[in-house]
């Protein structure tokens, strides 16, 4: 086998974009158009952190690949955009090299998957493979866990995301209803997103999100201009009355960001894609609860905003699912009653 780093050359960036499509099939979730900007540091975040790009041959075809990320006063390097074959040795000759060039670096432990940045993508997939991928999902191959467990990573986090079933209208959540009467008799509003003002809600979620994702164990701030590049595209595919704010006095003390879920089709727009995500958002059957933050001093008025959504999808007779909330966190077992599945992922750690 023969590792190749690289940097600008069109060649590899063909090839880095080409391999997953040849171990996925019809199921490669790859954004490409969103990864080339990565391996040309062409990227809204590319300024915040040092990306190192690898591929791995064997008699000249590509077996693997993976990138190493820096971020400057961090101990910790980052492993990610790593697909490889079905085969221990390929992995292991992967993580080697990423461990020795780490190491190389100054770096004291390796995290992944972490595609360059928390506000991108991380987090391996474990179970639930024979489902639909959701928007917004990380995604990759079932026996990649054991790729990571072979070479001495150990889990550092889990996360779990809640399927919950199709909300008839007979429905009832007591203990959700008396939260939301409680905060709404103490002067807080819950309201659906106004189009015309998204950029100026979006400002306000910036500075909500970002304090509290704080403690997440990878997460990075970003600036405000570049978290509003990045999620400007919520415009054209969210449904306003499943974007919920909670305010008291006038600030925003609370958020529930939900998309209809296109499973896929929002990689690789195609005119084909784009009638399909237009059809979807405008008969959608389910929901993807991607993003949900309550100010740290009005706790309890998550419930109130997910017993809203639920509101929402009761009146659609739609379903849903609540995403990617880290282990131990109140929100993992939010409306426990109607949960009939549930998604987990993990994120690696080893040291070096």
């Amino acid at each position: 086998m023969k590792l190749i780093k690289f940097d600008n050359e069109n060649k590899y960036i063909k090839d880095f974009l080409r391999f997953p499509k040849t171990i996925y099939f019809r199921n490669c979730t790859q954004n490409d158009a969103e990864i080339k900007t990565l391996l040309l540091n062409a990227h809204p975040l590319s300024q915040n952190f040092e990306l190192h790009k690898f591929l791995v041959y064997d008699e000249n075809f590509v077996v693997g690949r993976f990138a190493v990320t820096f971020y400057k006063d961090d101990k910790q390097a980052y492993i990610g955009l790593y697909e490889c074959i079905d085969d221990d040795k390929t992995a292991k000759f992967i993580f080697e090299n990423a461990v020795e060039f780490a190491k190389e670096n100054g770096k004291e432990t390796l995290v992944g998957p972490v595609d360059c940045s928390f506000w991108i993508n991380y987090r391996l997939k474990t179970n639930m493979f024979d489902k639909p991928t959701y928007t917004g999902e990380p995604y990759n191959m079932p026996y990649y866990k054991k790729q990571f467990t072979d070479n001495c990573f150990s889990i550092a986090e889990r996360y779990t995301s809640n399927v919950y079933e199709y909300i008839g209208q007979d429905y009832v959540n007591d203990k959700f209803e008396e939260r939301y009467k409680l905060f709404s008799e103490q002067g807080y509003e819950i309201k659906n997103l106004e189009i015309d003002r998204f950029d100026e809600m979006l400002t306000e979620v910036y500075y909500l999100l970002t304090d509290l994702y704080s403690d997440f164990p990878i997460y990075k701030d970003i600036s405000l201009q570049t978290f509003l590049k990045m999620f400007s595209y919520y415009r054209k595919v969210i449904v306003p009355e499943m974007v919920k704010f909670a305010f008291y006095q006038g600030k925003m003390v609370g958020f529930l960001i939900s998309v209809p879920d296109y499973q896929n089709l929002t990689s690789n727009i195609t005119p084909l894609k784009l009638l399909k995500i237009l059809k979807i958002r405008k008969y959608p059957q389910k929901f993807i609860m991607l993003y949900m933050g309550v100010d740290r001093n009005h706790k309890g008025l998550g419930k109130a905003l997910a017993y809203a959504a639920l509101k929402e999808l009761k009146s659609r007779n739609a379903s849903g699912i609540g995403a990617l909330t880290k282990e131990g966190k109140v929100t993992q077992n939010y409306a426990e009653d109607i949960i009939e599945d549930r998604y987990e992922y993990v994120l690696f750690r080893r040291e070096i």
